[in-house]
């Protein structure tokens, strides 16, 4: 028996444009429920930042892009980027991350977006992720949703309350 996903388009804040104007990243989600406006995530976003697939939110204002986060996968959203023959780089990353039941989430001209579960550990993903890296210069990766949105640098460490429930 296969059940019907019900499927739509949502906006998220992707950046600020030089501008100053809001920048939206059209992400895929699945309705959960439509009275409560809840969502949940089908891939890690591009550019939308603290977000992974599964992730499940609240739609407070999709026409502004606001939601609330009601609670996560577990999954890092993984960015890769590089100017020039990117898929040299899917070609050797890809594998790698599917043995660890990484999946590839967005293949765009300049960039891959990977969801992984946190569970298998920052030091084996990251270890993948810089081979990468020096095995194809000028590439560079950068997590989505591990540290906060406003100054890049703190970490949320959200994955302390999974490890907490465990």
């Amino acid at each position: 028996m296969t059940t019907a996903i019900n499927k739509t388009e949502v906006p998220f804040l992707a950046g600020i444009d030089p501008g100053g104007e809001p920048v939206f990243e059209s992400l895929e989600v699945e309705i959960l429920d439509a009275g409560e406006r809840s969502v949940q995530l089908l891939k890690s976003p591009l550019l939308a930042r603290n977000l992974a697939a599964g992730d499940k939110i609240r739609l407070l204002d999709p026409t502004a892009a606001r939601f609330e986060l009601i609670q996560r996968s577990g999954n890092l959203a993984i960015r890769v980027f590089r100017r020039y023959q990117l898929g040299a780089v899917e070609e050797f990353l890809t594998p790698a991350l599917e043995k660890l039941d990484g999946v590839l989430d967005i293949a765009t001209e300049r960039a891959l977006v990977y969801s992984i579960h946190y569970s298998i550990g920052f030091s084996l993903i990251e270890e993948v992720l810089n081979r990468a890296c020096t095995t194809f210069p000028d590439t560079v990766w950068y997590y989505g949703n591990v540290y906060d949105p406003d100054d890049g640098t703190t970490p949320l460490l959200w994955w302390l309350e999974f490890d907490q429930q465990e």
